[in-house]
């Protein structure tokens, strides 16, 4: 591929993923079709990892390449169990299933990054390696999934990676910036679940039993006070229940009740903190009542961090690269990101792209069945990551 990339040819690639969404570990047609265009693009070897991840390496011809970086960037290529409500020509076709995350735009610029610096490999002063990750969107389980699952199959391995980069679509910021966080970038998530167990009783004899739904209640309620008065205020950490169910007839006392919900930090320390108290509380609150409450924590993914050194430097990349206005400072976000099974391995720098255009009414946030993009985002993220990782490798090698 000689010539650059065109927006129409990207525009193609995100439209064709956009209508053929599949979710996490299922992603055997996306796999196939990232694997073919990268052979489109001149790719000899690709490699599939953990069952439909696709690897692909880039080696540089420029001066001094072969003691240069080994970089990697990422995408994510999964998809939600959402039903789309947009109507336009690219809708899923797959029912029940749909890109409403952003990752059909996300694996569309990985591989315009990739065409672009293969195209451009007589400026790569290293390496760089490219990871088109599958399952990010997967729920927390006893085995690794998504990118930690890539990590543990050994993607920064042979060559080793210095160095990673990643982009997401960010509904709050307008097509045209690139939000940078300045350190925390995405929280932890772990799933809670309590079962309390009681005694059943008829609803006239409530005395004759111990409650399992009143106790629940005082317990999601209670909790609360973790994140209000036991957690510096400073410090951001969220607790939500979305599942509670207990009984199954309106006039018996339940049993059993059951609670599940997130937990969500930027701090490790933090999250760890809240767990113990959540289950001291829980504990004790059922103990006050006769109860019993089992309480348990799933890791899911961990904080995602910048590495302060790496982050600046790329930012001061593109601000010299880019029109000005372009580089936005942006807050840390409170939902989750598997990216840390590599950002807390090698150094990683985690960028966001502003999708949203008003005017044209995509305003639309991320796991809606409305959700689509300014599809202008797509040429500027594929001109500021193959910027980025160019520079990167130019700079590190003693060139810049």
């Amino acid at each position: 591929m000689s010539k650059p990339i065109t927006r129409d040819k990207l525009v193609d690639m995100r439209r064709h993923l956009h209508a053929h969404p599949e979710l996490s570990n299922q992603e055997r047609e996306t796999s196939r079709y990232v694997q073919e265009r990268l052979a489109e693009f001149g790719f000899d070897e690709v490699e599939v990892v953990a069952g439909t991840g696709v690897v692909a390496l880039v080696e540089g011809t420029a001066p001094g390449a072969e003691d240069g970086p080994t970089l990697a960037y990422r995408a994510d290529i999964d998809a939600l169990p959402i039903e789309e409500a947009n109507d336009v020509d690219y809708t899923s076709r797959n029912e029940g299933v749909m890109h409403a995350c952003g990752h059909d735009v996300h694996t569309t610029i990985g591989l315009g990054v990739a065409a672009e610096v293969l195209r451009r490999r007589d400026e790569l002063a290293g390496r760089v390696k490219f990871i088109f990750q599958p399952a990010e969107e997967a729920t927390p389980q006893d085995e690794p999934v998504g990118a930690e699952k890539m990590a543990l199959a050994g993607v920064l391995d042979d060559p080793k990676v210095d160095a990673m980069f990643a982009l997401h679509c960010q509904p709050a910021l307008d097509v045209g910036t690139i939000g940078h966080t300045g350190g925390p970038v995405w929280a932890s998530s772990g799933l809670v679940d309590i079962e309390i167990t009681g005694k059943k009783a008829h609803g006239a004899l409530p005395h004759e039993g111990v409650d399992a739904g009143l106790v629940a209640s005082q317990i999601v309620v209670s909790l609360q006070s973790v994140i209000s008065r036991m957690t510096d205020a400073r410090e951001a950490c969220v607790l939500s229940f979305g599942e509670i169910s207990a009984g199954d007839s309106y006039n018996i006392l339940p049993e059993r009740a059951k609670m599940t919900g997130i937990l969500r930090s930027l701090s490790a320390e933090v999250s760890d903190a809240a767990e113990t108290k959540i289950r001291q509380m829980a504990e004790r609150i059922a103990e006050g009542f006769g109860a019993e409450a089992d309480v348990s924590f799933t890791q899911g993914a961990r904080p995602v961090h910048n590495d302060i050194e790496l982050e600046e430097a790329t930012v001061d990349i593109l601000r010299d690269a880019l029109p000005d206005g372009t580089l936005v400072d942006f807050p840390p976000q409170l939902a989750a990101e598997d990216f840390s099974a590599f950002s807390r391995r090698v150094p990683g720098c985690y960028l966001f792209l502003g999708i949203r255009n008003e005017a044209e009414g995509i305003t639309s946030g991320l796991h809606t069945p409305t959700f689509d993009v300014d599809e202008d985002c797509l040429p500027l993220g594929v001109e500021a990551m193959t910027t980025a990782l160019l520079e990167t490798a130019r700079r590190r090698t003693g060139q810049g």
